[in-house]
C-alpha cells in the first residue's frame, strides 16, 4: 500500500457534465487500483479552492480564468489536470504521473522492466 495520498481537487456542485464524467472517472481508476486518495472539494470550501488556485503551477494554468477540476496532487506536488492523467492512462504510465512506483505485474511495471532490458 502507498504511504503518499493522492489529493484529487473536485467540484462537487455546479458543475458540468463532462467535469463530473472526468471526477469520476479519475476517483474510480484510483479506487480500482486501490490507490489512496482524498477528495479535495472546491465547491464546498473556500479553503480548498484557494489551495487549490495556489498550488496549480503557472505554466499548468489555462491562460484566461482559473484551472477547473479535476486537478491531481500527490500529497502537495502537483501532478497533473485530467487531460495529463488521460494522456498518462493511455500511455500506460499513471503511477509514473502520480509520482509513485508501478505494482509489479502492472502493465507500467512491465513495460518499465522491458524498457530497462533494451
Amino acid at each position: 500500500m502507498y504511504t503518499q495520498c493522492i489529493t484529487v481537487v473536485i467540484a462537487h456542485v455546479h458543475v458540468c457534465f463532462s467535469i463530473k464524467k472526468q471526477q469520476q472517472d479519475v476517483m474510480g481508476f484510483l479506487a480500482a487500483n486501490k490507490i489512496v486518495f482524498e477528495e479535495c472539494d472546491i465547491a464546498a470550501n473556500e479553503g480548498n479552492r484557494k489551495w487549490m488556485r495556489e498550488n496549480v503551477p503557472e505554466e499548468a494554468r489555462p491562460t484566461t480564468g482559473n484551472p477547473l477540476p479535476p486537478q491531481i496532487f500527490n500529497d502537495s506536488q502537483y501532478c497533473g489536470n485530467y487531460e495529463a492523467f488521460f494522456d498518462a492512462r493511455e500511455d500506460n504510465a499513471v503511477y509514473a504521473f502520480l509520482g509513485l512506483t508501478a505494482p509489479p505485474g502492472s502493465k507500467e511495471a512491465e513495460a518499465l522492466a522491458k524498457k530497462a532490458q533494451q
